[in-house]
């Protein structure tokens, strides 16, 4: 059974990045291998490269920098050996995302209260000013 093989347009079909996202994420070192061409010098891609670029997409989505990224893509491509590495750069954004997961969570909580607040306000005909009682604090609006 031979391999898909799959050219930049279809790639970014699939992944919902751009050609040109793609040729940056080459130039950047982003790809966990090579990227070959076929005899017409275009690019073509395996279906292990498109799993991996939906790594990257999550990967950005998280907040995960380019440089990164581009760092566990290398130590992909330099094989096993550097599992301790890799393990550590996911740790490390594991961290990132855990600690921006609070502030929205935070952001979260202040949101539902004033979803909450105006849904009582408005669910009472709306009379006065919902924040009267709130002057000075912080849930005025």
């Amino acid at each position: 059974m031979k391999a898909e093989v799959l050219h930049i347009g279809e790639v970014a079909r699939r992944t919902g990045l751009s050609v040109h996202t793609l040729r940056l994420y080459e130039r950047a070192g982003l790809l966990a291998s090579e990227v070959r061409r076929d005899e017409a010098g275009r690019r073509v891609y395996s279906a292990w490269d498109v799993e991996w670029l939906g790594n990257c997409v999550k990967f950005r989505a998280s907040g995960m920098p380019l440089a990164t990224i581009s760092r566990l893509a290398r130590l992909v491509r330099e094989g096993s050996g550097n599992e301790a590495e890799r393990l550590e750069v996911l740790r490390e954004h594991r961290r990132h995302v855990i600690a921006q997961l609070a502030r929205l969570r935070d952001c979260l909580d202040l949101i539902d209260g004033k979803v909450d607040a105006y849904e009582r306000h408005l669910a009472a005909n709306g009379a006065g000013d919902p924040w009267q009682h709130a002057q000075g604090t912080a849930m005025g609006i």
